[in-house]
């Protein structure tokens, strides 16, 4: 079973691409499952997240807030101003526009821990940086959208703060409480979290590419190009941010892999509740969850085999 599990966290990309696929050419087979099991979903992988952060996580914000800081810094500027030019750039419409800003505006994703850890990089600090990144989320994510969509549309920055409250802060807390009352349970599920997690991601980007899959296939290519660049951006000025300030190759694998992958399951969550009005908004995020898990394997192989 361990080994199973560690097959289907080691190919998620190719997984999540399948759901895709099969989502986008057959929306029928998932688009019977609402929209609203989006945020439940992303609980229940933040939910996991707690599960598998421990003290040590939080001591590494602590002993090493150099590091953290420079990752954190680099997350909620590099992919918010990146996602601003790419709008500019491709004079993207307003829905995706506002899609494609609130993916810059997410924490990193989840994956990128997996992603790192393939890559031979610095784990300790790719999870640190998610920790840290994602408490800071409820604050600086709805400020960023309010600055950089502000002008576009209505952004109710409480509204969007109270969600990332409930979809992941909530659950990693719950997470942190299960490991400190029921540890023994925890120690058990720990090792099959990562392929649990990867099968969640799956159906969750197949969720939100069924129900839009004929928008999608109408501005596919569009988003697609938009989506690639943005990633790939993101990891590249992640590692040579590394590079520039002198740090070592494993902390610059972390940085460019925590930069590149962002938490786009939440954007696509936040742009479902609060911009219902603008239904293309979530293309980009359910695009992002494909590509950069894919991309995200690639580099691994890449930084890892050099």
């Amino acid at each position: 079973m361990r080994k199973i599990c560690d097959f289907i966290a080691r190919w998620m990309g190719v997984m999540v691409l399948l759901v895709a696929a099969v989502a986008l050419m057959a929306p029928v087979s998932l688009s019977w499952i609402g929209t609203w099991v989006i945020n439940p979903m992303l609980g229940v992988i933040m939910f996991g997240m707690g599960l598998t952060l421990t003290m040590q996580d939080f001591k590494v914000v602590l002993s090493r807030p150099r590091d953290i800081l420079i990752g954190c810094l680099t997350q909620f500027t590099v992919m918010p101003l990146l996602a601003l030019a790419l709008t500019w750039a491709f004079s993207l419409p307003e829905e995706l526009a506002i899609g494609v800003i609130l993916v810059g505006c997410c924490p990193g994703g989840t994956a990128s821990n997996v992603i790192t850890f393939l890559a031979k990089g610095d784990l300790a600090l790719s999870v640190g940086m998610t920790a840290a990144s994602t408490l800071l989320a409820p604050l600086l994510t709805p400020l960023l959208v309010w600055v950089m969509a502000g002008t576009m549309v209505d952004v109710d920055t409480l509204g969007m703060l109270m969600s990332i409250v409930y979809v992941v802060i909530a659950p990693i807390v719950c997470g942190l409480l299960c490991q400190r009352f029921l540890p023994d349970l925890t120690r058990r599920v720990k090792p099959y979290l990562p392929a649990f997690s990867s099968i969640v991601i799956a159906l969750l980007v197949g969720i939100i590419v069924s129900h839009n899959a004929d928008r999608l296939l109408v501005a596919g290519l569009l988003v697609m190009a938009v989506v690639m660049i943005h990633n790939l951006l993101g990891l590249c000025i992640g590692f040579l941010t590394g590079r520039l300030l002198h740090l070592a190759k494993p902390k610059c694998v972390a940085l460019s892999v925590e930069v590149g992958m962002q938490n786009s399951g939440l954007a696509s969550s936040l742009a479902v509740l609060h911009f219902a009005a603008y239904p293309l908004a979530t293309i980009p995020g359910a695009v992002f969850s494909v590509w950069h898990n894919i991309s995200g394997a690639l580099v691994a192989k890449l930084y890892s085999s050099k």
